[in-house]
This record gives structure tokens, C-alpha cells and sequence, in this order.
């Protein structure tokens, strides 16, 4: 049997090139896995032992019964004659968003706000409010900001340990985001 010369000349590469592929393997060195970011997590993490046989909460207006009412210089968003769901309020140019549901005395998160446009961070902290027991969750955004207009249209709310929130659109949010758009206007000027 006779090999034609390119056929050989090939050999003669490969066998000349295995000893250079194994010393080059042997050269290199195992590079040790990175730890899962689970394991290390951010440095101030806590952690929350979540219940394993409990459903999630359905979200609140799930079925659709809670309106707005105005209320002073206040819109409510819930069932007439039971607490609200969440509230909107002008105060000397902002516009406080309160969540009254517990929170843990000095607790912050950010309450975010989903609408047909627009998604917005509100940072809220555990409140205190006067006549009240315990913590419920508030922050509030300038009177003129104009992401407010998020409270115009339906949207729907997450906060850490308060779950989800679907929210109609109501005239009584509109309105009170019109007169604090208007003092925070005013209050700028």
C-alpha cells in the first residue's frame, strides 16, 4: 500500500502537533467557580423565611368593588365604609402616597407603580400616622413632578410584604393630583 506524499506530510503535522497540544493542556491551570450569588447575596441582605404551604395574597381590589371618594385634600381608594387601600393627599406641594398596611418600625422599600405608560419608584418608609396604631408605608413625590400623571390611569402597585394592589382610575386621584401639580407649580415659582 502506498501513501501519496501530502498524506504523509499531514501525519508527520499531527504528530509533531499532539505533543504540543498536551503540554499546552497541562500548562493551564483549573480557574476555581465563582460562588454563587446566592451563597455571598449583597452585604447588608437579610434574609425571610417565606411560609411554604400558604397561597399568595390575592391582589387588593381583586374583585373590582373599590372605588375613589375625595375627601378634603385627600382621594381614598377602597370600599365606602371600610379602611382604605391606599390613599393620595396633597401636602404643601407634595404628593404623599400611603399604602396602610403594617410595616415594621423603620422599614423603607420602594413602591413601585405600574401604569399604561409609565412605571415609577415611589421609596416609602413605616410611618407613623396620628390616631393610629402601628407603622403603614408613605412617601410622597413633588406636588409638579411629572410622573405623577401615573395616578390618572388605571395602574398597579407592589410593595415588599404588602403584595400587589390594581388600582381604577378614579376623577377624586385626578384631582387631587391637578391641585398638587398646581401648589408644587406655585410653590416652585
Amino acid at each position: 500500500m502506498t501513501t501519496s506524499m501530502p498524506s504523509r506530510r499531514l501525519a508527520a503535522a499531527l504528530l509533531l502537533a499532539l505533543p504540543a497540544a498536551l503540554t499546552l493542556g497541562a500548562c493551564s491551570r483549573v480557574v476555581p467557580a465563582a460562588k454563587a450569588q446566592a451563597e455571598e447575596g449583597p452585604l447588608d441582605a437579610r434574609r425571610l423565611e417565606l411560609p411554604a404551604n400558604e397561597a399568595p395574597p390575592a391582589p387588593a381590589n381583586a374583585d373590582g368593588k373599590a372605588s375613589w371618594s375625595l375627601e378634603g385634600n385627600t382621594a381614598r381608594f377602597g370600599v365606602a365604609g371600610t379602611d382604605p387601600l391606599l390613599t393620595l393627599a396633597c401636602a404643601n406641594g407634595q404628593l404623599v402616597i400611603t399604602r396602610p398596611i403594617a410595616a415594621e418600625v423603620g422599614a423603607s422599600a420602594l413602591f413601585a407603580i405600574e401604569g399604561p405608560r409609565k412605571i415609577i419608584r415611589v421609596p416609602v418608609d413605616a410611618t407613623a400616622l396620628p390616631g393610629q396604631r402601628g407603622y403603614v408605608w408613605q412617601g410622597s413625590l413633588p406636588g409638579a413632578d411629572k410622573d405623577n400623571d401615573v395616578f390618572d390611569s388605571p395602574f398597579t402597585g407592589t410593595l415588599p410584604g404588602g403584595g400587589l394592589i390594581k388600582v381604577t382610575a378614579g376623577d377624586a386621584a385626578r384631582e387631587i393630583v391637578r391641585r398638587c401639580h398646581a401648589q408644587g407649580a406655585a410653590t416652585k415659582a
